[in-house]
């Protein structure tokens, strides 16, 4: 006699497929930024903090759901819908579990927690040698709903910006991501615009949008952290695209996409710059193109990677990406040429909590035969798990470019990896970076607002070749530190703030 599950009992997921059960009772627990019932966060500062704050509207995380009541239950919708929620700014996490199961009906539990998504203050930062600095006022999710608005002054190494954003992911509660920025420029202006309904599950079938750039700034090319070259550059974007999938099959997915691209750019002297010009050349490419994606549904959640204490979603599965257009002339292309982008990744959970992460890509533009604005890019990324709370990271990375334009730099620093050195420190045709991290995550808590690790870092890197205006290559160069991470558990803002030290080890006089 077969066995009948009792009421309120969890069967296994196959045996729910089995008794054909489906979405009973969705029930959305959205806790504020502080959990009141806890005595530790029941203080009158945190109190304030959640009267001030509107919670994310539970119509807005139901809309992000990829199941409903009624529906055959599936493990698969509840995993990815949790995914989803996750990548949310304004979400510090979320899970989704079965509760219970009755009369033929899983109840399912969505549990969310926001941040405090409001930034009313001044923004700070230093890489490289360099300091970013600004006033911002920015918040993620005005009164719960998902809108995001920043009114931003910022100066940075290359200029000053004062810009207006405005965007949300789910307008009208659906799919739709529609985000506009206006920015004036010290060198120039900013103005973006994005409608998209993206493919945003592995189950979607339709996805389709247009984006919008027109900007006008100078742009510097850099060599031993300094500029070299200065000119103005004006980008005029257009890209419109529609795209069809059979949805998830056998746990992969495939994705066909048709689109039109209108991109062009020109170039002239920048008028407060004294030293020597020279300027890439003016170009301009028209043309369609089609894209196919293939993708297999493959994640892991797990703990203490990147992130201080927070469920981080890596994905395992293969990801392959093929792209190819035609620019004509005919089209008002400056010249005929095949831009292509080509794209894999692959993923592998190793025993005992390790993983390791590959990815490459490969752009450019043939001509007659000719690899133009060629660029080889690819990375092995490693998670060591020790004890409790310890962490070995390994990165190798390496890129390499053939007949690349002037504008298109490859460059290594300590913004990109060479943290003991000066920004953009080393311009090459191809590069290399090694970079080791001993990481430890703590359980110290202090005033229940941070979550504190540390890291101790040794990097090594080097370029190649010598394009125009650069000087010689350094070799290889080596730099080492530690450094203090502070996790964000309440805020949207600088999910983990670093506080580094690192010291250069070879590459010449004057470097600090």
């Amino acid at each position: 006699m077969a066995h009948k599950p009792s009421a309120h009992a969890l069967p296994s997921d196959a045996e729910l497929k089995r008794l054909h059960a489906v979405f009973g009772r969705i029930e959305i627990q959205n806790t504020n930024v502080f959990n009141l019932k806890n005595p530790k966060d029941n203080k009158l500062l945190f109190r304030l903090a959640d009267r001030l704050h509107r919670p994310t509207r539970r119509s807005l995380i139901r809309a992000q759901l990829l199941f409903h009541a009624g529906e055959p239950f599936s493990r698969h919708l509840m995993d990815e819908s949790a995914r989803i929620l996750r990548a949310d700014p304004y979400f510090y996490d979320a899970t989704i579990q079965p509760v219970r199961y009755h009369d033929g009906r899983v109840d399912v539990r969505v549990h969310t927690r926001d941040v405090w998504t409001l930034n009313p203050g001044i923004r700070f930062g230093r890489s490289g040698g360099r300091n970013t600095t600004g006033v911002t006022f920015e918040d993620i999710n005005v009164l719960g709903t998902g809108t995001g608005i920043a009114l931003k002054d910022l100066r940075s190494v290359d200029r000053t910006d004062k810009e207006v954003d405005l965007y949300n992911r789910h307008v009208f509660g659906t799919w739709t991501n529609v985000s506009v920025a206006y920015g004036q420029l010290s060198d120039g202006l900013l103005r973006t615009l994005t409608v998209d309904r993206p493919f945003y599950s592995f189950e979607t079938h339709y996805a389709g949008g247009v984006s919008l750039d027109d900007t006008t700034l100078d742009d510097s090319l850099y060599d031993l952290g300094r500029v070299v070259d200065r000119f103005a550059a004006q980008t005029k974007y257009f890209q419109g695209y529609v795209g069809w999938s059979p949805g998830l099959v056998g746990g992969w997915t495939q994705r066909f996409m048709l689109g039109w691209t209108y991109d062009r750019h020109r170039f002239a002297p920048a008028a407060l710059w004294g030293g020597p010009t020279l300027l890439p050349a003016n170009r301009t490419f028209v043309y369609p193109w089609v894209e196919f994606n293939w993708l297999q549904n493959q994640y892991v959640a797990l703990r203490n990677r990147n992130q201080i204490h927070r469920i981080e979603d890596f994905d395992l599965g293969v990801s392959v990406t093929v792209q190819v257009g035609w620019a004509a002339r005919s089209f008002g292309s400056s010249q005929s040429v095949a831009p292509f982008v080509l794209t894999a990744s692959d993923g592998y959970a190793l025993p005992h909590g390790d993983m390791l992460l590959l990815s490459s890509s490969f752009s450019g533009r043939m001509r007659h035969g000719t690899l133009d604005n060629g660029l080889l890019q690819a990375s092995v990324v490693n998670f060591l798990a020790q004890a409790p709370g310890w962490l070995l990271y390994s990165a190798l990375s390496a890129t390499a470019g053939h007949r690349l334009t002037l504008d298109n730099q490859i460059l290594l620093g300590g913004d990109n990896g060479l943290e003991g050195y000066p920004l953009r420190y080393q311009d090459g045709t191809a590069s290399a970076l090694f970079t080791v991290q001993e990481r430890w995550f703590s359980n110290w808590y202090p005033l229940r607002l941070f979550r504190v690790g540390a890291a101790v870092f040794f990097d090594m890197g080097r370029t190649w070749g010598r394009p125009p205006l650069a000087q010689p290559s350094l070799g290889l160069l080596e730099d080492a530190g530690f450094g203090l991470r502070l996790g964000n558990a309440r805020t949207a803002f600088g999910n983990v703030i670093h506080v580094d030290l690192a010291f250069p080890i070879n590459g010449g006089a004057g470097i600090q």
